[in-house]
Parts: structure tokens; sequence; C-alpha cells
């Protein structure tokens, strides 16, 4: 992922795109390898294992949405083991999308591309920047209450619409807009970061992973989103409360701000994000982009309450966000081949995302084919059986904040294992809908304190803050997050989510 230049006029487009120019989603080369060879081993591994585990499977039978589920107390094995042919392991990323999953990966895949196109319009005609920056400017000089406001928009922007990396790119005119009222750096830093953050985190429809792996589990998103609100207002009130506070430390004696030092050079370069409010052109991309979030939020509550369509939302997401992106780009832009230059350049710089999928994916395939699978889900259940529900959900909770430090997509998080966990829980009596919640704490709170984590890094070399010192002002916010995860899911586990 790559900086961007906020601060350009937001519609003075008179030069052609220039070929070397990055999406937004760009993903970064070095993760992007890592990854790759991360899945890959575990793909041989999945592959080698069938030497070593009998065959063995689960009866299963149509639920109410006519997919197939493993009747627990079911598994038989012959005590057989034959291990898959190499050539079907190193074929099997590609074979992936002519198995019996073929169909959902191509829709993920497909959602991720048009996603990614999309929001890269969206990002290069300035329409996030002078929406959040239109709201930010009518809500300047009225105070502490301001912080909380930009809080929740941030989040709502994570929360409903999976958005991180792209509201990070607006932290430059976030801290601006925070110095103008006398605050610092920090704030602007848990203002947009930690706010983007912690929405995509507190996710209540978010795609990337709510609708992912809700996709992956037969339910529809909507499901169990009361405790998901509740979550997200919980999450809200937490970081509010952090910000808060500090800035009353900050008022009370501004030496104690982490980057008092900094700031002081900042305010006598730095201008004012309001100094363009008039500008009429500013005006059409706030009022298009304005209605084609509306727009999106309607769609959201449609597939919610239509229950005939729940099960679409994947690709009613994906036409409902390339059309509305098409004509809202065209609408702001003064060229509408560069709308869809636009579009390609960002569905091009997910591609490496595709990749991922295919080999996380191709994990569960060579160990269907291997007929170890069932083997390897009966020895967990059997494993877990009579044990506290808590214990089991905490233990997935685990692995995926294990997984999350090697793995930041959290798509190519939920094909690899979300396909293996859902039947687990499944069998254990653990709700899809508990799983889901768990996995959106553990994959997105911790990309504000992983080193590993592009997006942290570049977030912090743009407000010029170490990460010794990022550190220090954030842990007991994250310990307070771990505390309130904790409790989330043992609540949710008790009442039976």
């Amino acid at each position: 992922m790559s900086q961007q230049e906020l601060l350009l006029d937001p519609v003075e487009e008179t030069q052609a795109p220039k070929e070397k120019e990055k999406a937004f989603s760009n993903i970064n080369t070095r993760s992007f390898v890592m990854v790759v060879i991360l899945l890959s081993v575990v793909l041989m591994m999945s592959g080698a294992l069938s030497y070593f585990i009998p065959q063995g499977e689960f009866d299963r039978i149509e639920d109410a949405d006519g997919n197939l589920v493993i009747v627990p107390g079911t598994y038989t094995s012959e005590g057989k083991t034959e291990g898959i042919a190499i050539w079907r392991v190193l074929t099997a990323p590609f074979r992936v999308f002519a198995s019996e999953d073929a169909l959902t990966i191509i829709m993920i895949s497909i959602f991720l591309l048009v996603m990614s196109g999309v929001f890269n319009i969206l990002e290069k005609t300035q329409g996030v920047r002078v929406f959040i920056a239109r709201i930010m400017c009518h809500l300047k000089n009225k105070g502490g209450p301001v912080v909380c406001l930009t809080v929740l928009v941030f989040m709502l922007f994570g929360s409903f619409f999976g958005m991180f990396e792209e509201l990070v790119t607006l932290l430059p005119l976030i801290i601006m807009f925070m110095f103008s009222m006398g605050m610092d750096t920090m704030t602007g830093l848990g203002a947009c970061m930690l706010a983007a953050c912690f929405g995509f985190s507190a996710a209540i429809t978010n795609p990337f992973s709510v609708g992912l792996a809700a996709d992956i589990a037969g339910v529809a998103a909507l499901d169990g989103v009361w405790l998901r609100l509740v979550f997200f207002g919980v999450t809200y009130a937490l970081l509010c409360t952090f910000l808060m506070i500090h800035l009353r430390r900050i008022e009370k004696d501004p030496t104690k701000s982490p980057t008092f030092t900094t700031d002081e050079v900042k305010r006598a370069t730095m201008v004012a994000p309001c100094s363009t409010e008039d500008d009429p052109k500013e005006q059409r991309i706030f009022r298009v982009y304005a209605v084609f979030f509306l727009v999106q939020v309607v769609m959201l509550v449609l597939i919610a309450s239509i229950r005939a369509i729940s099960g679409l939302a994947i690709p009613l997401l994906s036409v409902s966000f390339l059309v509305g992106g098409i004509i809202c780009g065209c609408l702001v832009s003064d060229s509408k081949k560069k709308v869809f230059y636009y579009l390609g350049q960002g569905a091009a710089a997910m591609a490496p995302a595709i990749v991922m999928i295919a080999i996380a994916s191709s994990v569960k395939l060579v160990m269907t084919e291997s007929g170890i699978i069932d083997t390897i889900m009966n020895t967990v259940i059997e494993a877990l059986s009579g044990k506290s529900k808590f214990l089991c959900i905490l233990l997935i909770y685990v692995l995926i904040l294990f997984l999350q430090v090697f793995i930041g997509s959290a798509s190519a998080k939920i094909m690899l294992v979300m396909p293996i966990i859902f039947p687990i829980c499944q069998g254990l009596g653990i709700s899809p809908t508990t799983v889901i919640l768990a996995y959106c704490m553990a994959d997105g709170f911790t990309d504000v304190i992983l080193p590993t984590n592009p997006v942290l890094l570049v977030g912090l070399s743009m407000a010029n803050v170490s990460y010794g010192k990022w550190v220090k002002w954030t842990w007991k916010l994250q310990l307070g997050v771990l505390a309130v995860t904790l409790l989330t899911l043992l609540v949710a586990v008790g009442i039976g989510y």
C-alpha cells in the first residue's frame, strides 16, 4: 500500500493517469510473497497428512437452507490411509475453481475485485476525502464532542462497508482538522486510524469479514446482528472514553502529549482543511457520494429485511457497488474513460488476493479428496466434546489471532479455516453467528498493534510517530478491548447466541 496525495484538488484530472500510480488497495509485495509461501507450506502439509491420517466420513443431510451439514455421531472409518498423489496437491489451486466450492470462490473473487475497483474510484475522484472533510468542517469548533462524532463516522464506514486502508489515507486531513481545534497528532490518529480499525473489527455488515464468512457458513449476513450492534456500541464508547481522557490530560498540560514537540512544528506549516468548503465542484462530489452511501445502506437494509434475497448478499452488493460506483464516478469526473481506468486499476491491485484465496481454498480440497477432513474434524470434536463451549470458542479466537500475525488478509484466512471450523462448531453445538463474531474480533483489532501490518506502519509514518511511542500510548486501550472481547464472547456462548 502506498501513501496518497490527499491535499490535491479533488477533481483536477487534466492529466492522463500515470501508469506507475498505484491503487489504494495495492497489496504489499513482501506481504503477498510471505503469505503465498506460508499458504503453500500449509497446502503441502495437508497433502502429506493424507499418508498418516486414516480416511473416514460423516453422514450429511440438507438443512433448511439447502446446505449439506454433518450429522454428529455418524463418523465411520475403515482405518485406511491412502496418500493423495502429489500432482493433485500441486494443481489444487487451479482445480479448486472446478470443485463443489467453485461457485462460492468465484463469487467471492469477483466481489473482492469489484469492491477494490469501486473503492479505487472513490479514492481517486476524492469522494471519501470530500465526504469526510465536509462532515468534519461542519462539526468544526464544537469542542470535545467533535472527536466522538469523528470516531463514529470512521467506525461506521469500517463496520458497514469494510473500509480501513482507504480511510487511513485521510489521516493528514484529520490531523490538520484536530490541529485547527487545538488538539494533537495522537488525537488525529485515534479518531482516524484507530476508529477505522475498530469499526472494521466491530463489524456489523462488513462484507470482507461478516459477509464472506456468512456466505461460507450458509447463513444470512444479518443473522445475529443485534449482538454485533451491541459490541459496536461498547467498542465505540471505549474508544471515545480513551480519547476524552487523553484530551483532558493534554488540556491541563499540553507537554504531556507524546507528540508535543513535533506538533509545534507542524502547526506552523499546515493549512486548515476547510479552505475549499465553498468550491462548487466539491459540493457536487459531496452530494453525489452522499447519495451513493445512502443507496448502499438501503441495499444492506433490504438484504437484511427480505429473507428471500439474504442468501444473495454477495452478488447483490457487488452489483450495487459496481453500478453505483461507476455512475457516481462519471458524475464527478471530467473524464469517463478515467473512471473505468480507476475501476480496472483497483481490481488489478486486488488480483494477488485471488491467488491467496485459491491456495487457501485448496487446503480443504486436498483434505476432502484424500478423505481425511472428516477424520480431522471428528478428532477435534471428540477432543472438545464435553468441554466448555467458551473454551472452544476461545481456542478458535486464539487460532485466528495466531494466523493474523502471518496472514493479514481477512478473506484468505476465511477461506483457509472457516470451511473446517464451521462444521466442527456445528458438531459442538456452537452457532455460526458466534464463530463469525469471534472471527471478526480476532481478525481486526490487532491491525493497529502488530508491527507486521503495513497499514499501521504507513499510518505512523504519515503522522511521524514511532512504533514504540504508539504502543506506549495504546497498550491500555488494547487490554481494554481484549477484556470487552472476551466478555462479549462469554455472553454469546452463555445465551446460546
